[in-house]
Parts: C-alpha cells; structure tokens; sequence
C-alpha cells in the first residue's frame, strides 16, 4: 500500500512536470492559485532538551522551495499540495557554536485531512524535528531521506515515519 502511495508521488511529478533532482519549473497549474509560489522555511530556535541536549538554531541558507496546489477543499484550504526545490539548512549548537549543514531538498506531496492531520509522501532528504516520545523517532532533529511516508496527527506534535527504502540520522549529534 505504501509503496503504491510513494510511486503515486513519483507519478504526480511527473504529471507536473517536476524534475526529482529539484528543479522547478516557472510556470504550471494549480487550483486557484495560478501556479508554483515560494514556500520559504522560517529559522527557528529550540532550547536545550526540546530536541538535542543543547540550543540549537535551524536556518535556511538555500531556500529555492516551492509549492503547487493540486487540490483544494470547497473553501478553498489545499487538499493536496507538492513541495520541491533545493533547501541546504544550516543547524548551529548554540552552547558551543558549532555548525553543519543539512540537504534537505527533498519533494514532498502533502495531504491535509479534514481532521487536521497531515501526511507527507516522500521522496528524497527531508529535515524533522521529534520531541521526546513524539513519534516514531527519538527526540532530535533528523534528516529522513529515501522513499518515506510522514504521517502528523492533527495537533502536528506526534508523527510517525515509514520507510520503503531510505536512512535516518540525527543531526544532533553532528554538532555536540
């Protein structure tokens, strides 16, 4: 069932005319929305023990993502939106200064349920964070990559990953 999710993903970029290596192009169709728009990642700061030992700040210093509306609900909220595009996020420790810098230029086709749930078909390196018991991951923050299914709860707080065929690693732990 996964796996035919996944390759639905694979299909639907293909329909759109999206290159898995993350290039997009300028122009296509979407509901309501005339077509691709940046879909900018926000920096944000976690203190220690939310999720690495340590502060820790995540900021985009390549941020080329976009979105496309496939879907969207009667009044007009995205059912089904698909993200790519190049993101190199750079996690700094900030007890120490240390810093490293994560791909996580991965193309993603989203859906939203009407019950506030969400869940990300994946294909490619994608950066989460986990809290402690959050998830099917320990607390970190964690670069997935491969073919992946993400699925949130409603609140986004809890989510759990199922892997076709990829690797986890938590980046904490290259900047400790």
């Amino acid at each position: 069932m996964i796996r035919k999710l996944v390759l639905g993903l694979i299909s639907a970029t293909a329909v759109v005319g999206v290159s898995l290596s993350g290039s997009v192009p300028a122009v296509a169709d979407g509901p309501g929305h005339g077509g691709w728009v940046p879909a900018p990642q926000e920096a944000f700061e976690q203190p220690a023990g939310a999720r690495c030992d340590f502060a820790v700040r995540v900021q985009p210093v390549v941020d080329e993502v976009r979105k496309l509306v496939l879907a969207e609900y009667p009044d007009g909220s995205p059912r089904r939106e698909l993200y790519t595009g190049r993101l190199v996020d750079e996690v700094t420790n900030l007890d120490t200064g240390a810093v490293t810098r994560v791909d996580a230029s991965g193309t993603s086709l989203v859906e939203y349920a009407p019950d506030g749930s969400m869940t990300w078909y994946v294909t490619g390196p994608v950066l989460l964070g986990f809290r402690e018991n959050a998830g099917s991951l320990p607390r970190g923050i964690w670069i997935v990559d491969g073919v992946y299914v993400v699925e949130f709860d409603p609140t986004y707080v809890y989510k759990t990953i199922t892997l076709v065929h990829g690797s986890t690693h938590n980046v904490c732990t290259d900047v400790d």
